[in-house]
């Protein structure tokens, strides 16, 4: 294959990336925004293995069949629940991929070059490892998090600022000596490390309530990780793939903190958690219970329904007896609408997959700004598998570590029915007044044996 025609399946590669993320911003396209995207990176595999000055075919082969058999096992594997672990420990791939081109591409430096190109190799390498060493580790502690085995509450030592400050400083202090003497092995190893660690810090820093714009915007690091190792490798391909999973992560993680009323540099220094203790201190007041007959016999006197999904919803699988449910109550007139928070699950976007894959119709499914309004105006609210997105805590108490976060405002509604296995606190680890407000009511036990419970009632 010609270099002119290889540049050419380049640029149709990244328009068809470009269409899938076109695709991807909406639900009734996303289907086909993935079919975009996987014709973007066959086009872009096939044109790089068969470019001019390739070489070790076999051996690549052989590692895509390794790679392309794991990748099969587990997305055939993995639960709709465990996507967002799934996603960070993909992130981390990246990282490391760009920590391992960066130092071949020292090792492996080109000789016939300027002085100027030698000194901009040098900056690209440097600035690709660092990248992605921070990725990496980053992506790691976020698996960790979301998976269980790390602790949610953040990681706050003392002056954990000044010591990312002096992560940065030193590193660049490092930067300027790895130039000055045309390459240090010892600058490269020494500043890797310190980023391993830098990338550790700043997402163990971040409370688990906020994991959410975290896999965000480590997915942004991977896209910039990937465009350095494209610079590194002198791809166009990857650094335009790079430059714009970089930015489409960044975007998303501005839009998810300004819906969270976060701030966006913050979240870039890994400071905006805040030390969370979970308290035992327990019942804040009396609540009450209610079996699934008589929440089947409210949502039948009800003409407004919004269900609330959270996290819960997606570990029970009860998205297709609620689809069920929404259906038998539409087709009795009762309105129904679904108020998804842009946190909602622990992935953006997670709560409208789990609904799609149920049929559950577009048009229902509204963003919390779209559905707020609303609430007071509700007869019923189906709190499923939610807590911290629905805490009026966060409105109510300046001290709470989801202070200021928006939340969808259930409690304005006239019932709300809270969907929960037991009174304990959710994933931010503090207590949920909503629990102990006059009109609200819990139905205690799995989510999906509650759903399924209140459809053998609804005829």
């Amino acid at each position: 294959m010609s270099a002119g025609l290889v540049q050419a399946a380049y640029i149709v590669a990244a328009l068809f990336f470009v269409m899938s993320l076109a695709g991807l911003s909406k639900q009734e396209s996303a289907r086909a925004g993935n079919y975009y995207g996987i014709t973007g990176m066959a086009i872009a595999l096939l044109a790089t293995i068969f470019a001019p000055g390739t070489s070790g075919l076999v051996w690549i082969i052989i590692a895509m069949v390794i790679g392309g058999t794991i990748g099969i096992h587990f997305a055939k594997k993995v639960e709709m629940t465990q996507m967002p672990q799934l996603v960070a420990i993909l992130h981390s791939f990246v990282g490391m991929a760009a920590v391992l081109v960066g130092y071949n591409s020292f090792i492996e430096a080109p000789e016939t070059v300027t002085h100027a190109e030698h000194v901009i190799h040098l900056v690209e390498v440097f600035v690709g490892v660092f990248i992605g060493a921070v990725t990496f580790t980053g992506s790691i502690v976020a698996f960790g998090k979301l998976h269980g085995v790390l602790k949610s509450s953040p990681l706050n030592i003392p002056h954990k600022h000044k010591w990312n400050l002096a992560a940065i400083i030193v590193s660049t202090l490092l930067l300027i000596y790895f130039v000055n003497v045309d390459g240090s092995y010892f600058a490269l190893i020494v500043m890797t490390l310190i980023a391993f660690v830098f990338g550790y810090h700043l997402v163990a820093s971040i409370g688990g309530a906020d994991m959410p714009v975290v896999v965000s915007m480590l997915n942004s690091y991977s896209g910039w990780a990937a465009a350095a190792a494209g610079f590194m490798l002198a791809n166009d391909l990857l650094i335009v793939t790079g430059a714009l999973v970089g930015s489409s992560g960044a975007i998303l993680s501005y839009i998810m903190c300004k819906a969270m009323n976060r701030s966006f540099v913050s979240v870039i220094a890994g400071g905006f958690g805040q030390e969370v203790v979970i308290s035992d201190e327990g019942e804040q007041g009396e609540h009450r219970e209610i079996m699934a007959e008589d929440v089947a016999e409210l949502l039948k006197n009800s003409k407004s329904v919004v269900i609330t999904p959270g996290y819960g919803m997606a570990v029970a699988q009860a998205q297709y007896p609620v689809s069920e449910i929404t259906e038998k109550l539409r087709a009795q007139g009762i309105e129904v609408r679904f108020g998804i928070h842009p946190v909602a699950g622990r992935l953006p976007g997670h709560m409208n997959v789990l609904l799609a894959e149920a049929k559950v119709p577009y048009e229902i499914v509204l963003e919390m700004d779209e559905i707020n309004d609303d609430l007071s105006e509700t007869d019923t609210v189906l709190v499923i598998g939610a807590n911290d997105t629905v805490n009026p805590a966060a409105l109510e108490d300046p001290n709470s570590p989801i202070a200021g976060m928006p939340v969808l405002e259930v409690w304005n509604a006239k019932d709300v029915i809270v969907f929960k296995r037991s009174m304990n606190t959710g994933y931010a680890g503090v207590q949920n007044p909503l629990f102990f407000k006059e009109n609200t009511q819990m139905l205690f036990g799995d989510a999906k044996a509650s759903c399924l419970h209140i459809l053998e009632h609804l005829d």
